[in-house]
């Protein structure tokens, strides 16, 4: 099932899958990087939609339409901020990742694109992140024959190649 991850580089918010996760903030009202862009992409409905909402505790995760966005689905999910490793951060975004594709599987995605969840403003390093992303994503891949494929869409060269990299380690 390796096969079903890959990484790339580019812009999430123009990646073809049927969903796209988001690295929200608690409100879940936009913010800055990942969030601030798929919200500006996603336009104005988005924003309305996640009012609804009611945020969003750090690990879960809550799902809207993709609106403008080419993707049906957003996934919203909040990542750990890193204060060293030691107050749960691992577990934290582990659950992001689990809890992301269980809402994709109980709406049927097949495609489903994740960014480097609390590698931005969060702080979490990037290779402890791939790890536990890439580590947390098969896990639940090996389990779920109707997930196609999974791509983690990079925006920097620096994160990109770090995940590449840990992905290559999986083989």
């Amino acid at each position: 099932m390796y096969n079903a991850i890959k990484v790339v580089q580019g812009d999430i918010t123009q990646f073809p899958a049927e969903a796209l996760v988001n690295a929200a903030n608690r409100s879940l009202l936009g913010g800055g990087g990942v969030d601030g862009a798929i919200h500006r992409a996603a336009g104005p409905a988005l924003l309305a939609a996640c009012r609804k909402l009611g945020g969003c505790e750090t690990g879960q995760a809550k799902i809207t339409p993709g609106f403008n966005l080419s993707a049906k689905w957003v996934i919203h999910t909040v990542g750990p901020v890193w204060r060293g490793g030691s107050y749960g951060e691992p577990e934290l975004l582990a659950a992001c990742h689990q809890n992301s594709l269980a809402l994709a599987i109980a709406k049927d995605v097949k495609t489903l694109a994740f960014p480097a969840i609390s590698c931005g403003v969060y702080g979490y390093p990037v290779e402890a992140a791939a790890q536990v992303a890439i580590t947390s994503t098969l896990k639940v891949v090996n389990q779920a024959n109707d997930l196609q494929q999974v791509t983690f869409v990079c925006f920097s060269d620096e994160v990109f190649n770090t995940y590449q990299q840990v992905l290559s380690g999986f083989d």
